[in-house]
């Protein structure tokens, strides 16, 4: 007998140490004949050769296309929660192909990615070789848990073949524009052109309407790392990864105009069937406002500071202007005698992050540039400070300042002695009391107040009336802001796709031929970064530098793409991964798009769907794809925490390695069990008990039907008609399985299996039918030992493409029911009753078994309480 030896994990509580060997031992030994090891291998074997789950393109029936989100290949191989979602979609998926639905399931692997280029700076070892050796361990740990993915179709964002097509994406965002009127794409030679331009000055302003165009941005730099990092990826002014000091600068960058498509990406939430929560993270994340945009007069100076607010109704109370460090006119209006204190500040404020900038619990600060702006609606003379939880990247860089009515304003003018004038009246006389005092701080609506001729107007006419009033008085104008801020779409790496692009001696950027992709990543010796901003690329003079057919030189881009780039569009490859003429055949995307379900992880809620809308949104524009949403259907799991409550983690030692479970109790214990720690979208602790309960399970089932002597079916498994309890159990069984699978609701679907494998266990003859039946059911839970048995009953081929058992609405009602008959809280019969009997035959029947009369030994129960459908509870 094969004994397990897994190695310990660490000593927390949720780590597989010493204790947990010795219980492996003794399950190897008290398995019997339910040999996983055998019978596991032997069906993903069978699955793989037989190409069973191999998706037909374009087929007559029914499409259904279900996506995992793909896996970075990462050195540690896969967590106990990555296949949480892989077995919930490999339900439905399994399920749907019974149903009689052509599924498309396939997998790959989001292999770009920073730990890559990290370790290969520390050992030099080649990112294209620890990301191979990562993916080779990690496909051997997915299918050892027996997902029916078409393998055939299997990528990973690497590989040139592949990212030949995320390049062909980016030169059409490249040579593509937004037309506004039209609100969508259209290629950049249909751009109109205003007349008596220059030739250089035609190719800015080609240049300057480009869906993907360079500009001169600040920045989060990450010296230590070599590499520009998101706003997300900064904590407390360090990088989230290592802990290194990051800084903020401006750096040349690579945009994609995501802006454009916030309407839309709002707008068409609509359609998808996501979680309201993801929709609202969306829907904040793009924070669309409608207000107006109004202009302040620079005291001595022609030109204006123009900021957006969502309050114009407030612009009387407006006593202090604030601007962003960075704000391009702060150089021009501070005066002589703070400019010292004003750079000094600027200095400070490059080091913090837009996250730590905008943090609402921390002190406010800034400084006076000197300079002063006059109110539009009033003429009154302001201040213009900058304060650095004003960013140069929403709205306009700058703020109109009405302390009386923002709570971030009113901390900052009581900080710095500035005035306060209320100009909103809220309705509650204690609140318009505080306020007119200074010592309330009112964000509501109200009537206006100290505001000429607007006095007494409710807040939503008083906004309106504003807003024409500075139109007619073109001091101002509605406007729409969205929070979403334009993709930063390059990134100071060598592990990432090369951008197709050259800059030449004359400062021309040139895209290149789509006959020249791809653009593959030269090897390199050195992968640590430069420290001066420059990509560990530029040391490969011999590939930057090139001669062009006219004879003058030009350099390639040095900047690789982020890693979200590969993961924007994965799921248009899979419908056609080995085609080297296109990045997908368009008979094919309109066969399998959308993508029906769409599981993963809550983490990726904001950014990887959104970038992945937007590109989708824009192909659609171009005509290369026919939905305007790339998901109909989105499903995210929970976390799976240690055994200890906690996120697993090494230093913790509550990890659980999914290859030791699966050694220990198999592939379709871990599936099921992952499936029946509750709902799928709740967090909840990992618990070794809970894995040896539904191999229990497993093991009940196997011997339903297996002689664990002899190895052959039960003589108690006969070719006969299922009593009348059976075959309701059995009915009842298929209906909710099947609607729970619909629902996600597996761990119920679970609880029901149980049911009837205990039912079917005390049952003396277990009709073959039921037990078929039953698998069938089983098959898309636990797929290994469904298919095993299937065998063991006669049939020679996969139950993967049977169909799913139907069920009876007449035989689901029961037309007899089981109850257990208590005295004095312990059972001592069973009887069976008609399903409609009343309390008072249920009673009769209960104090008529003789097991119950024999227990009661002639004595007068004081109490027979009926529990419907349950129990009779019977006190003496």
């Amino acid at each position: 007998m094969f004994v397990a030896r897994p190695v310990a994990r660490g000593r927390g509580p949720g780590g597989l140490g010493i204790a947990y060997k010795e219980h492996l031992k003794q399950m190897s030994v008290d398995n019997g004949a339910y040999n996983f090891r055998e019978i596991e291998p032997k069906w993903q074997q069978y699955w793989w050769t037989h190409r069973t789950f191999a998706a037909v393109d374009c087929d007559s029936r029914p499409k259904y296309y279900v996506l995992d989100m793909f896996p970075y290949p990462s050195g540690e191989g896969l967590h106990v929660g990555h296949p949480e979602g892989y077995t919930a979609s490999d339900i439905v998926a399994r399920y749907k192909r019974m149903k009689g639905f052509n599924v498309l399931h396939p997998f790959g692997w989001d292999a770009f990615g920073l730990p890559a280029e990290q370790h290969a700076v520390k050992t030099g070892a080649a990112p294209e070789q620890t990301t191979r050796r990562n993916i080779e361990n990690m496909r051997r740990q997915t299918r050892s848990l027996g997902f029916s993915y078409d393998w055939d179709r299997e990528l990973a964002t690497t590989d040139p073949a592949y990212y030949k097509w995320t390049q062909w994406i980016f030169l059409k965002l490249f040579n593509s524009y937004f037309d506004d009127a039209e609100q969508k794409a259209r290629p950049i030679d249909q751009l109109p052109i205003p007349a008596g331009l220059t030739e250089p000055q035609k190719r800015q302003y080609i240049d300057d309407h480009r869906l993907a165009y360079e500009a001169e941005v600040p920045v989060n730099w990450c010296p230590e790392l070599g590499t520009v990092l998101a706003n997300e990826e900064v904590v407390g002014g360090v990088s989230e990864r290592g802990g290194h000091p990051v800084f903020r600068k401006p750096m040349r960058q690579w945009m994609l105009r995501i802006t454009q498509y916030a309407e839309r990406l709002l707008a068409d939430l609509e359609e998808v069937d996501w979680p309201e929560s993801i929709k609202k993270l969306q829907t904040d994340w793009i924070g669309k406002s409608v207000g107006a945009d109004v202009d302040f007069k620079i005291e001595g100076h022609d030109e204006v500071i123009r900021v957006f607010t969502t309050r114009p109704d407030t612009l009387f109370g407006a006593t202090y202007m604030v601007m962003a460090p960075e704000h391009p006119l702060v150089d021009r209006i501070t005066t002589a005698d703070v400019r010292e204190a004003v750079e000094q500040y600027r200095q400070a404020a490059a080091r913090k992050s837009d996250l730590d900038r905008t943090d609402l619990a921390k002190d406010k600060t800034g400084v006076f540039t000197g300079g002063y702006a006059i109110n539009p609606v009033n003429g009154q003379r302001i201040p213009v400070w900058i304060s650095d939880y004003v960013l140069i990247s929403y709205g306009t860089g700058a703020i109109m300042a009405v302390p009386a009515h923002d709570d971030r304003d009113f901390e900052f003018a009581t900080k710095f002695g500035l005035p306060i004038i209320p100009v909103v009246q809220p309705d509650d006389p204690v609140q318009a009391l505080l306020v007119e005092k200074g010592e309330l701080c009112f964000t509501g609506n109200g009537a206006a107040i100290n505001s000429g001729e607007f006095n007494g107007l409710k807040t939503p006419e008083f906004k309106a009336k504003i807003t024409e009033w500075l139109s007619r008085q073109r001091k101002g104008r509605k406007a729409i802001n969205y929070k979403l801020r334009d993709w930063l779409f390059s990134r100071q790496r060598y592990w990432g796709e090369p951008f197709p692009i050259l800059h030449t001696e004359d400062g021309r950027v040139l895209a290149l031929s789509e006959d020249d992709l791809p653009l593959t990543l030269p090897p390199i010796k050195d992968y640590k970064p430069t420290g001066t901003g420059e990509p560990p690329l530029a040391n490969a003079a011999d590939w930057v530098n090139i001669a062009l057919p006219d004879g003058t030189r030009a350099r390639r881009e040095t900047n690789t793409m982020p890693q979200w780039a590969g993961s924007c569009w994965y799921y248009l490859r899979y419908l056609d991964p080995h085609n080297d003429e296109k990045g997908w055949d368009p008979a094919k995307e309109k066969y399998w798009m959308p993508v029906d379900l769409y599981v993963g992880g809550a983490e990726h809620a904001v950014l990887h769907l959104l970038y992945a809308r937007f590109w989708h949104k824009f192909l659609y524009d171009l005509g290369y794809v026919t939905t305007r949403e790339p998901f109909r259907k989105l499903v995210n799991q929970g976390m799976i925490l240690g055994e200890d409550g906690q996120k697993m983690s090494k230093s913790r030692g509550n990890v659980i390695n999914p290859d030791q479970v699966i050694t220990g109790y198999g592939a379709d214990s871990m599936r099921l069990y992952e499936m029946f720690m509750g709902p799928l979208e709740s967090m909840k602790p990992w618990s070794m008990q809970g894995v040896e309960g539904v191999h229990r399970f497993l093991q009940r089932t196997w011997r339903l039907v297996v002689d664990e002597q002899t190895g052959q079916v039960l003589p108690q498994v006969r070719d006969v008609e299922p009593d009348e309890l059976t075959t309701c159990l059995l009915h009842q069984t298929i209906k909710k399985v099947g609607e729970d699978i619909e629902a996600f609701g597996f761990n119920t679907a679970i609880s029901q299996m149980m049911i009837l494998v205990n039912h079917l266990t005390k049952c003396e003859v277990r009709p073959k039918c039921v037990i078929e039946r039953f698998l069938l059911v089983l098959a898309p839970f636990a797929p290994h030992i469904a298919e095993e048995l299937w065998q063991i009953l006669g049939h020679d081929k996969t139950l993967a493409y049977e169909p799913w058992p139907p069920y009876d609405p007449q035989r689901v009602k029961a037309r007899e029911i089981e109850l257990a008959v208590q005295v004095n809280g312990k059972i001592k019969a069973r009887i069976v009753v008609a399903a409609d009997s009343d309390e008072d035959s249920i009673r009769r029947n209960a104090l008529a078994d003789p097991v119950v009369a024999a227990a009661l030994d002639g004595k007068t129960p004081r109490k027979v309480i009926v529990v419907k459908s349950r129990l009779v509870n019977i006190v003496v």
